[in-house]
């Protein structure tokens, strides 16, 4: 597994959760020995109506051994973004990469495209879509990531 360089990086996205245009810094460093998972979503896919509920029950049952579930939308439109967020409203923290540059760095491709990093930093398990059918099998990784110590 490649060591994910944007640990040390510092970018600067808006955020779900404050008030509107409100921006924070998305900086994966700050998470530095917990378990990220950095899911690229946008309100168009129709996956994505699948993974939230799913990333919502994954926050609660493991925020508290060390999880952190970052969203990422990629809308053009933020008010699309919005309404889908009203309708899916998450339990885990969104920034809004409107330049694409945090895409860019981890190589999207498909949507969703959701990261799982280890305590170490190590890029663990990368999924592109989100299947039902697999949620036990993405469960399984995301425990295994937390059991293990730097």
């Amino acid at each position: 597994m490649r060591r994910l360089a944007l640990l040390t990086a510092c970018l600067l996205f808006s955020w779900h959760g404050g008030a509107a245009g409100s921006e924070a810094t998305f900086d994966l460093a700050e998470h530095e020995g917990k378990v990220v998972i950095v899911d690229f979503w946008a309100s168009w896919c129709v996956p994505c109506r699948r993974s939230f509920p799913w990333l919502n029950a994954m926050h609660d049952a493991h925020a508290d051994k060390g999880l952190v579930i970052i969203g990422v939308n990629l809308d053009e439109e933020r008010a699309a973004a919005e309404e889908f967020l009203r309708e899916f409203p998450p339990s885990f923290r969104i920034f809004y990469d409107t330049s694409k540059d945090l895409a860019r760095k981890f190589d999207v491709i498909a949507m969703p495209s959701s990261f799982l990093i280890g305590r170490d930093g190590e890029i663990r398990k990368r999924h592109y879509g989100f299947k039902v059918r697999k949620q036990e099998e993405y469960e399984t990784a995301i425990v295994e990531a937390l059991s293990l110590l730097e």
